[in-house]
């Protein structure tokens, strides 16, 4: 089936390169498996271009603010256009690492000890004291909806108490909300999850940083900055249960089409350790990206892997709407 397909990129986000990057990739393998592909940029004019255009089917390939967490998938619902990904609510629920860490631990997933702190609610000071007394030494601490990242700091135990305070100040320059976890100290795993029929997750990667302390932005996307070993070299337990949680976080968030979730794999006196990170919706689609690295390896290089979301989110169509009621009389 030849589908007309808008790939939307950009927008006003920190990681809108990004984006453009991934959405590269994404027409070049859509038009390889025979779809027409139009890339269009998530701005003020965006509503009019997919109004307007035909379009079969919407494939956001979008990072951050307003493109991941579920305002372009509003949009999507309002003009009534099928796309691929999750949608608004679990979009939503993805971004936001503070709501999701709730939905986490409710369903028993091994999330790291840690606690939200608002913007306004103390100082930095006040803060990095209350961090330091009930979550540990150890801290890693982010924003609550960024992603690539972007304001993460990781703090060891020896670190004198004004590192965890700036760490907390520089998240809240950028953020309402700064997540302060355990830092648990293992390996940088990751898992895609695939949600045609079922959601089934690819074989776990394994992420080395060999010239940054960890997974930075810069590891992330600077060609050769980062080594990926696909599948990852776990023991077939690890392995398991790193899918399994995989699978289970997707489906607490209500995710659909894809993901990739995050964690770390080993800590200090259990090297076989699963932490949960986070879910990315909407996971990079650049020449160096993870999760079509392990689509690859499950058998899907990338004109398969996009070819089966659009098609899929296509026979899916727009979100079914019930016809308006008359007011009783």
């Amino acid at each position: 089936m030849r589908l007309s397909v808008a790939v939307v990129q950009g927008g006003p986000s920190t990681e809108a390169e990004v984006s453009r990057a991934s959405a590269r990739g994404v027409a070049a393998a859509l038009e390889e498996a025979g779809h027409q592909v139009v890339r269009l940029e998530l701005d003020a004019f965006l509503a009019e271009s997919l109004r307007t255009g035909g379009y079969d089917v919407v494939f956001p390939v979008t990072h951050g603010a307003v493109g991941e967490d579920g305002c372009l998938q509003g949009l999507l619902e309002v003009l009534g256009l099928p796309y691929v990904g999750s949608d608004v609510l679990a979009s939503a629920l993805a971004m936001h690492k503070r709501v999701a860490r709730v939905l986490f631990e409710r369903d028993g997933l091994p999330v790291a000890r840690g606690l939200s702190l608002a913007r306004g609610g103390s100082d930095a000071r006040a803060a990095a004291e209350r961090a330091r007394r009930e979550v540990g030494a150890r801290l890693v601490i982010k924003p609550s909806a960024h992603g690539s990242a972007i304001g993460v700091a990781r703090i060891e135990a020896d670190a004198p108490l004004e590192d965890v305070a700036r760490a907390i100040d520089a998240v809240w320059a950028i953020d309402e909300h700064a997540i302060v976890e355990h830092f648990a100290r293992g390996r940088e795993v990751t898992c895609g999850v695939l949600h045609l029929d079922r959601p089934q997750a690819l074989p776990p990667t394994e992420i080395l940083s060999p010239r940054d302390p960890f997974y930075t932005y810069e590891a992330r996307y600077a060609p050769g900055r980062s080594v990926h070993v696909c599948p990852a070299k776990l023991p077939a337990a690890v392995t398991a249960r790193v899918q399994q949680v995989a699978e289970r976080a997707h489906a607490a968030l209500g995710c659909r089409d894809l993901s990739r979730v995050d964690f770390v794999v080993g800590d200090e006196g259990d090297p076989n350790a699963v932490t949960l990170l986070e879910v990315n919706t909407l996971p990079g689609m650049t020449a160096t990206s993870l999760y079509p690295e392990a689509a690859a390896a499950h058998g899907l290089p990338m004109p398969r892997l996009c070819d089966a979301l659009a098609t899929r989110a296509h026979t899916r169509g727009p979100t079914q709407r019930m016809p308006p009621r008359p007011l009783p009389q």
